[in-house]
């Protein structure tokens, strides 16, 4: 167990350090709230009714409201400030016959646990409450609020038992009970004999939770029949405006989809490739633009060289073929030129 509170019982000039522990707690079968579509875990946002943006936690206040409507906001630091006087301390204000608190004021008990040094008045006073079957009523501050309580022993160790303030017990306003009703002897005694044939010693430890053991065995029954599922993908979008704006622009992507199927247009994909690809002619004619200068240049020499000897042709109708060779097919409107020439 984890201690929740340290402190010391103050009781006349005696100091006992304790530490506080929990002596209870719930085994109810937790769930969690899913979407039932999908098992999508269901959350929730702490939204402001003015801005209805999300506030986080450190800018969250206390906000009272007066009988006039108007709003008293308190914040940590001014209930920080407020004086309590039992801070670190259980104090002690008097001892009280057990049977005269009432179970109904009985709220949540912890254990006490002793200091090693303050064993010696720990079991003192536990013997003395025992020893006189009265019960000490102490005042202790437990998460920032006094409290009233009682010290009773349990077995070997003192429990600390918050009890509700008087205001805060209800009275019974039953207009049925205030009606006169006539017992005859013979019926009460049948009362009393049922009582009688079911008088029995309180065990805790004989009863069960019905309900609990049923959750428990619907659970495992669907488990071992495989009814069970991955738990979902949590989203990455985040909270609140993302998830928005990821979904508007889903709806929009297919609603442009829609239109141009209703044109009879190519998807949005085909196009995107289409521009993809339309570049390449393009770096081809740039990157051969270079070779189109020699060969329009050997061309136009061409005549020059015609009206030489005949030797000096046939000596450059070689370089004529290298340039042809050597231009795509982007040259072929310069052969027609030669021919036209030569002729």
């Amino acid at each position: 167990m984890r201690a929740i509170w340290k402190g010391a019982v103050s009781f006349g000039l005696v100091n006992v350090p304790v530490r506080v522990y929990a002596a209870t707690g719930r085994n109810d079968v937790r769930f969690h709230q899913v979407h039932a579509a999908d098992g999508g875990r269901v959350k929730y946002s702490r939204v402001c009714s003015v801005d209805g943006e999300v506030v986080p936690y450190g800018e969250i206040a206390k906000g009272y409201e007066t009988a006039d409507g108007e709003l008293v906001v308190l914040t940590d630091t001014d209930l920080a400030d407020l004086p309590l006087t039992t801070g670190r301390e259980i104090e002690v204000v008097e001892f009280v016959p057990a049977e005269q608190v009432d179970p109904i004021l009985f709220d949540t008990a912890y254990y006490l646990e002793p200091d090693k040094a303050a064993a010696k008045p720990y079991a003192l006073l536990r013997e003395a409450l025992t020893a006189t079957s009265r019960v000490a009523v102490v005042k202790v501050a437990l998460r920032q609020r006094e409290t009233l309580a009682i010290l009773r022993v349990r077995g070997d160790v003192i429990c600390l038992q918050t009890v509700l303030w008087p205001d805060e017990v209800r009275e019974p306003d039953f207009e049925v009970l205030g009606q006169d009703v006539t017992l005859r002897p013979q019926e009460l005694a049948m009362a009393s004999s049922l009582v009688e044939s079911l008088s029995a010693d309180f065990d805790p430890g004989e009863f069960t939770d019905g309900y609990t053991a049923a959750v428990h065995e619907l659970i495992a029954a669907k488990v071992s029949s495989g009814q069970v599922q991955a738990p979902a993908a949590v989203s990455q979008a985040g909270e609140g405006g993302g998830a928005q704006v990821v979904d508007l622009l889903s709806a929009l992507q297919r609603s442009v989809e829609r239109a141009r199927a209703s044109r009879g247009e190519a998807p949005a994909a085909e196009p995107a490739a289409a521009e993809t690809a339309e570049p390449a002619p393009a770096k081809r004619t740039r990157a051969k633009a270079p070779a189109k200068a020699p060969a329009k240049t050997a061309a136009k020499a061409a005549p020059r060289a015609a009206t030489k000897t005949a030797g000096t042709a046939v000596r450059k109708t070689p370089a004529k073929a290298k340039s042809a060779e050597a231009a795509p097919a982007a040259d072929a409107p310069a052969k027609p030129a030669r021919r036209r020439r030569t002729a």
